[in-house]
């Protein structure tokens, strides 16, 4: 059955299509002229960010925030190229300017105190920061004004205020700071030895394991206390622990400990040469078992120079040249040819080889940021460069010659 057309349909067609065409003209109009109302500068600000054309881009936001005053984004945009091109007073002054002179809501004051907080930091105003991030801690800016506080505690080595805000920032983002605090505890018991306040030390270590259980450091630092006070074999034992928390650690505490075995037996009764010879023998024994099992060089290092002291060149050699065949370095063909030149007659022509491969080592050796590759003749719990706590591997790396001239290079 066909069903049956009206003619009266062909009169509202028209309609339908009229009214269409009219509100795709009111839509173009407005985006033409939100479009028009933005001064042309600020495209060309976007352009130079784009291009990473942060000074020309600072002159082409001012220039558009001339012309738009009341503008809040372009002064945001502004503050922060303020910031990045290291012009921090004038972004303090802008964001202040703002905080006086313009009617802002709650949200937006907020935004502005955050900006300005950070403005203080990259000036280094750190009082100022602090005290405008503690006003931030429960808005939706928590979390990050709770990270710029533990960095300014941290750079002003507060350690006590990093330890509250660490543990507030873990609870608040959920991710551990476990290391961090223990790090800052050891801080702690470090100023607490250099007072010689042994007891509070002890206290801020024992915290520091409680935070981080293979906190190293923790028992590097206890095991100096012990030896401090003359208690070497609690030295030795806090020493050893490392070996479960990190066997690598171990070559920073293998002259420490060698020396607390010599004096082992000293601490009871009057120390005697037999004495000192027998713990001499124990240290010596755990070290190479420490090497036997890690084969650790700076450990390698420790034994070549005991063992050449107390038992002679031809033993020193003979430690030195299996060491080579099983791990061979120029460090320890520079060892082998020592022993050698004390024993043999060429001993000129054995210096002078052993002259030339030092020459060649140099100062290569050396500890490699894992984080920002920064290069450091000292161990160091803390990258000097970019202050990543615990980042610093343990041992020594000798540079290839490549190494060297890549680094020459930068």
């Amino acid at each position: 059955m066909l069903v049956e057309f009206e003619y009266w349909w062909l009169l509202i067609l028209p309609l339908f299509f009229t009214l269409g065409w009219i509100a795709a003209r009111v839509d173009i109009k407005q985006l033409i002229a939100e479009s028009t109302s933005l001064p042309a500068t600020y495209f060309k600000g976007l352009n130079l960010l784009i291009a990473d054309q942060y000074h020309k881009a600072v002159d082409a936001f001012s220039e558009a925030l001339y012309l738009n005053k009341d503008s809040l984004e372009l002064h945001f945009v502004l503050g922060s190229l303020f910031r990045r091109t290291g012009e921090t007073d004038r972004a303090i002054h802008l964001h202040m300017n703002l905080l006086e002179n313009y009617e802002l809501t709650e949200q937006q004051s907020t935004s502005i105190k955050v900006e300005l907080a950070q403005d203080y930091f990259k000036a280094g105003l750190y009082d100022r920061a602090e005290e405008l991030f503690l006003t931030l801690r429960h808005t939706r800016y928590e979390q990050a004004a709770l990270r710029h506080l533990l960095e300014i505690y941290v750079k002003e080595r507060e350690w006590s205020q990093a330890i509250a805000i660490a543990i507030e920032l873990e609870r608040s983002s959920g991710i551990s700071f476990r290391k961090e605090v223990a790090q800052y505890y050891c801080e702690l018991a470090a100023n607490a030895m250099i007072s010689q306040d042994w007891k509070h030390a002890k206290t801020q270590l024992e915290q520091a394991l409680d935070a981080n259980k293979n906190c190293v450091r923790a028992n590097v630092l206890l095991g100096d206390i012990a030896a401090q006070q003359g208690h070497h074999s609690d030295a030795i034992a806090f020493w050893k622990r490392i070996e479960m928390q990190s066997p690598e650690h171990l070559g920073l505490v293998a002259q420490k400990m060698l020396k607390s075995y010599s004096l082992l037996y000293g601490e009871s009764d009057a120390e005697t040469s037999h004495q000192i010879g027998k713990g001499l023998s124990e240290g010596l024994n755990q070290l190479h078992e420490y090497l036997e099992t890690y084969q650790i060089s700076s450990i390698m290092s420790v034994l070549y120079e005991a063992t050449l002291q107390t038992e002679g060149a031809e033993k020193a050699a003979k430690l030195a040249r299996n060491e080579l065949i099983r791990k061979p370095s120029l460090k320890s063909l520079d060892q082998l040819l020592q022993a050698r030149a004390m024993q043999d007659d060429a001993q000129h022509d054995l210096q002078l080889m052993q002259q030339t491969v030092r020459n060649a080592i140099g100062d290569r050796a050396a500890y490699y940021c894992d984080q920002c590759g920064f290069r450091a003749k000292q161990y160091h719990w803390q990258c000097p460069a970019c202050n990543a706590w615990e980042s610093l591997p343990p041992e020594p790396t000798e540079a290839t010659i490549r190494d060297i001239k890549l680094l020459k290079r930068k």
